[in-house]
């Protein structure tokens, strides 16, 4: 994993020129798959699947294999030049960044199983695939967020929050709070199947926007 004092030290030092690499490798290693099985591969592969396990989105097998991956990794390379670029990025600890690092990837792998999985006619309910990937991902971040420090790209970036350094942990500790629990009560909803997808949605537009409010409200009761 990466140490905090590496990242820390000015331009992109060759460890860190390494997790960029390996990361982007990861993100292309569909790619590879794709290539071994492109035989049993049909010309229109469905890329997009509805709520009630269904495809209802196609594409063509070139860009399934080639032109999804190579779009995810354009994302990770423009969320890590951006993170770069921020000014404050020396507060991005390296925890923050082995997320930034691993998020795309996670999707590509995400998005490598379902697509080649239904493709090949495995047994596999995609939309709890789908739940379980999102309700990690929500429980990672909400690991991670009270552990970012002031900073411009990653964050709840609010003026109040970038204004104060106490609303800004205050606000993290919230929101890292809630996403955690989200993220578990998807990862059961994807089971179990407890609610609909409205009120699944609610919990997450929830644990968006509560922070959101708690930030302003610790902002105007600390300017009194």
């Amino acid at each position: 994993m990466m140490k905090d004092h590496k990242v820390r030290k000015n331009g992109c030092s060759a460890q860190m020129k390494g997790y960029i690499f390996g990361s982007s490798i990861a993100v292309l290693l569909p790619m590879l798959v794709g290539i071994c099985i492109w035989q049993q591969l049909p010309e229109r592969v469905a890329t997009h699947f509805g709520s009630d396990n269904l495809p209802n989105g196609w594409s063509s097998r070139e860009f399934a294999v080639f032109g999804l991956p190579l779009f995810i990794l354009g994302a990770h390379l423009v969320c890590i030049l951006f993170t770069m670029a921020d000014p404050k990025r020396n507060s991005i600890n390296g925890k923050m960044w082995n997320l930034i690092l691993t998020i795309c990837p996670l999707c590509s792998i995400f998005c490598c199983i379902s697509i080649y999985g239904y493709a090949l006619s495995w047994k596999m309910n995609i939309d709890t695939i789908a739940g379980v990937f999102l309700g990690i991902i929500f429980m990672i971040v909400g690991n991670y967020l009270p552990k970012c420090r002031q900073n411009y790209t990653v964050g709840i970036k609010l003026p109040w929050t970038l204004y104060d350094e106490q609303n800004w942990n205050q606000t993290h500790r919230i929101a890292g709070r809630l996403w955690m629990l989200c993220g578990f009560f998807i990862i059961v909803n994807a089971f179990l199947d407890v609610c609909g997808v409205w009120l699944e949605g609610g919990m997450i537009a929830a644990s968006v926007i509560v922070p959101v409010i708690y930030s302003y409200v610790f902002y105007m009761q600390h300017q009194r």
